[in-house]
């Protein structure tokens, strides 16, 4: 009688098969944990996100008590330092497609700002340009951080500004990227801001695009899921974000910087793009012509880009920021 059974697989192929089930097993997991935390748990996706966007810089985070705050910050790189503070509504996170540019190169400190993102925020205080520079010069003095470069985004270039003014001994060099508290043209922000709008608080998807389209010039693709947790994000600040842009609306801060301009001695750089629908351009002008006593002045114009160029051009503002600071 003859055997028609079919013959045994040779041991390989059986190994091999189990590796294959067990890899599919694997990736059928990961694709369920994927999908469920996209529709259940998106936060998570974001902050690992942002875990790993840091890593890919070698940054590292760390917190500190100064003064009235806690401050949370990134840290990493070597090198001469460079402080980075970010805008309004915005954290520390938005600096890291420049920091992964910048960490070969520099050692970087990059913080949350009091009120914003990780860092203490106190009911009743003053998050003002000035009440701002002062808690900087706290942490400044916690970290011990010397002489450095100081780079400022919007509303932490005024930040930046009002610091350097006051506190020359640590600023070796202060770079503004399209910052604010300097006198520009009136565009359609400006007069929605005077007018008492904020155009920086929003309710749903919808309203999230319409200020990613207000400060990109191609604004980002976000995942719907990971959207809504920027709109929650939001309407959980919204009091904040209100009180603090009606502060900031006032003549005595968004001219703070042009009336301290003359106090600058140290080497500054302004760079801004030159479709900033935020801060006009034209800003830059007002930079120049009101550095007086700055030991030297440098300007750069960037195209194809609007409010963020940080996110926008990294490679070129790590260029920019890399030939000035090691300049100075």
């Amino acid at each position: 009688m003859t055997d028609t059974a079919a013959p045994s697989r040779p041991l390989w192929q059986r190994l091999l098969l189990r590796r294959l089930k067990f890899l599919a097993i694997v990736v059928a997991l990961l694709a369920l944990l994927f999908g469920g935390c996209y529709l259940f748990a998106p936060q998570w996706l974001l902050r690992a996100d942002m875990a790993r966007q840091a890593m890919a810089a070698h940054l590292e985070r760390h917190s500190v008590q100064a003064g009235d705050t806690r401050w949370v910050y990134y840290e990493g790189g070597e090198g001469p330092t460079l402080v980075l503070l970010h805008g309004f509504g915005a954290d520390r996170n938005v600096w890291l497609p420049l920091a992964k540019e910048l960490t070969p190169h520099f050692h970087l400190v990059i913080p949350d700002l009091p009120g914003w993102g990780e860092s203490t925020r106190a009911d009743g205080a003053s998050y003002d340009l000035d009440a701002q520079a002062a808690r900087l010069q706290a942490f400044v003095q916690a970290l011990d951080l010397g002489r450095f470069v100081l780079v400022g985004h919007s509303m932490g270039g005024g930040i930046a500004g009002v610091y350097a003014a006051g506190h020359p001994e640590h600023v070796t060099g202060l770079a503004l990227i399209d910052a604010f508290g300097l006198q520009m043209r009136e565009n359609d922000f400006a007069r929605e801001v005077l007018a008492g709008r904020n155009p920086f608080v929003f309710d749903d998807r919808a309203g999230l695009e319409r200020v990613l389209a207000l400060t990109f010039a191609t604004p980002p693709s976000i995942p719907g899921r990971l959207e809504d947790v920027l709109v929650k994000r939001n309407r959980d600040n919204r009091a904040f974000l209100q009180r603090t842009f009606d502060v900031l609306r006032q003549p005595a801060q968004y001219l703070a910087l042009q009336r301290r301009l003359g106090e600058l001695r140290m080497p500054v750089l302004g760079l801004w793009c030159h479709d900033d629908k935020v801060i006009d351009v034209s800003a830059l002008d007002s930079l120049r012509g009101g550095l007086t006593a700055a030991a030297s002045i440098d300007s750069a114009v960037l195209y194809g880009c609007n409010h963020m160029p940080n996110v926008e051009k990294p490679a070129d503002v790590a260029r920019i920021l890399t030939g000035f600071a090691l300049s100075h």
